[in-house]
């Protein structure tokens, strides 16, 4: 249509993701297009609403309780957790208001760090026994700072999550690795010291001599 159509381009206002409800302005009777437009508002509230409190609970519960007050009440988390919805409400007001932010490169961002920071700690976990919380914990810090740091230092255009799922995964190997290095080198003085032990014992063994011969 905007193809046949280019006069009518101006109501997307250089967003194209105003597509739908420009095509709807233009193609329906105001009447319908109420009726669009509040089913895309509809869909908007509720990702938003269950996104914000998805957001709080884990901020209260997994961070605030996990490390900060392990002994917190149940009234100081509710309060804790009203707190940090009208915090992630206000950050992401403060983001909205950008013109250049777009809904798909927000989505398509968010989802490069939740893939680079976990994808590998996931995939790992389900294949190699040798996992531990320290390798994990590293795989993942790189993989979300990989992200983050892609593009402002490099410029390219690569999606995040490949560089960011390729590092997570090699710093998470390294780490495995060494842990695995200091585990064997442990086991190899450990082997050393029983085998010393083992010989002094018996040293002493033959040097002792019986009540009965002196």
């Amino acid at each position: 249509y905007m193809t046949v159509h280019p006069e009518q381009t101006d109501i997307l206002k250089d967003n194209n993701e105003r597509i739908f409800i420009g095509l709807a302005q233009l193609l329906f009777n105001p009447w319908i297009v109420g009726v669009v437009l509040s089913a895309i508002l509809a869909a908007v509230m509720s990702t938003l609403s269950c996104q914000l409190l998805v957001c709080s609970s884990a901020i209260t519960e997994d961070f605030y309780k996990g490390f900060i007050r392990p002994t917190a009440t149940q009234k100081e988390l509710v309060w804790i957790g009203r707190f940090m919805v009208l915090l992630v409400s206000a950050i992401a007001i403060v983001i909205a208001q950008n013109p250049d932010s777009k809904v798909l490169g927000l989505v398509s961002y968010a989802w490069a760090g939740f893939g680079a920071a976990f994808g590998p700690v996931v995939l790992m976990s389900l294949f190699w026994r040798r996992m531990t919380g320290t390798g994990a914990l590293a795989g993942m810090l790189v993989g979300a700072l990989t992200v983050i740091a892609w593009k402002p230092l490099t410029g390219s255009s690569l999606y995040e999550i490949v560089p960011g799922f390729i590092l997570g995964s090699e710093y998470l190997s390294v780490k495995e690795a060494d842990k695995e290095d200091l585990a064997l080198l442990e086991l190899k003085y450990s082997s050393k010291e029983r085998w010393a032990v083992k010989k002094s014992e018996k040293r002493n063994k033959h040097n002792t001599i019986p009540d009965n011969k002196k």
